[in-house]
């Protein structure tokens, strides 16, 4: 469960009050009806897969160059358990996205307070209109900072709650995050933004979950990396900081930025979510049930793809 964080009169270092809330479920009612593309981002729907028992994956692409030239469903390939399959349809999606900052401020995290609300608030004045931001901070304990909106001015204040305390439960506030905020809202853009190094300490949620619980929402996550505090130490019956944010970008099609340039990361990312971002949809020719699957997708010479890596069951 998330809590919320209050400020008291006394500055940015007085003690917060703390109680818990669940977070507000975000509704959408998605409509299975054939208007355009840009009428359903202007609504914030987005296209729903024609038939029932279709495979939907989130894609981007992009031209090498990021030349402006139209990108079509017979430029990429999808293979899924090996097999390649017929692409029903190709729609560019430029819907609203929700987005999440997963924030560690854990006490020994390689980054000032400073850092962090800067990494955070650069995201603040990137968003596009008609986008959400969702702020959690994290050490033992998931807490809301700053609760669903576009209001960046409202966001900068919610900022300065951010303390640094406490050990780095990463995979607990993941969960947190998929099980009270996305996965009530189907249909929806959701993007998680992790601003940590990827350490995790005394978590209850195995980090395979995690991953499998991203792809089975077709979550993407993007990290803003911190340096590694561990130093790149061997840890038992866990993967190493890195190896966890290369395994959560890749397995998902995000992608990694610097906590030394939040600027980029915030514009690249939120350009990203609205000009480059796709849906492909098929019916898989094989699909063992209740069996994750491998997911492929390439495009021709000149056409980067990114998507998640496996299919999990429903």
């Amino acid at each position: 469960m998330y809590q919320a964080r209050s400020d008291q009169a006394g500055g940015r270092h007085a003690n917060a009050l703390r109680r818990r809330v669940r977070l507000r479920f975000a509704t959408s009612i998605i409509l299975l009806l054939g208007i355009a593309v840009a009428l359903m981002a202007q609504a914030g729907r987005r296209p729903a897969p024609s038939s029932e028992g279709g495979v939907l994956v989130s894609v981007v692409a992009r031209r090498t160059g990021n030349s402006p030239a139209q990108i079509t469903a017979k430029q990429l390939s999808v293979y899924d358990n090996g097999i390649e399959q017929t692409i029903r349809n190709f729609t560019p999606d430029p819907s609203p996205a929700h987005i999440v900052l997963l924030v560690d401020n854990s006490l020994t995290i390689r980054a000032d307070v400073e850092k962090l609300e800067q990494a955070a608030r650069e995201f603040a004045y990137e968003i596009f209109e008609g986008d959400k931001l969702l702020i959690v901070g994290y050490d033992e304990e998931a807490e809301i900072v700053s609760d669903w909106t576009d209001d960046a001015k409202s966001i900068e204040s919610s900022l300065k709650l951010f303390r640094k305390k406490g050990q780095p439960h990463l995979f607990d506030a993941a969960s947190a995050v998929i099980e009270q905020s996305l996965r009530a809202a189907p249909g929806q853009k959701h993007v998680i933004v992790v601003i940590s190094d990827g350490l995790d300490r005394g978590s209850k949620t195995p980090f395979e979950s995690i991953l499998a619980e991203l792809q089975k929402q077709d979550v993407t996550v993007y990290a803003v990396q911190a340096q590694d505090r561990t130093r790149g130490a061997i840890r038992r019956d866990v993967p190493k900081p890195k190896q966890v944010i290369d395994k959560l970008v890749e397995g998902t099609g995000g992608v990694i930025f610097s906590i030394d340039e939040p600027g980029v990361a915030a514009k690249s990312i939120c350009d990203e979510l609205r000009k480059n971002r796709y849906l492909v949809s098929y019916l898989p020719s094989s699909a063992p049930f209740g069996e994750p699957r491998s997911l492929l997708v390439l495009g021709d010479e000149g056409i980067t793809v990114r998507a998640k890596t496996a299919q999990q069951p429903n």
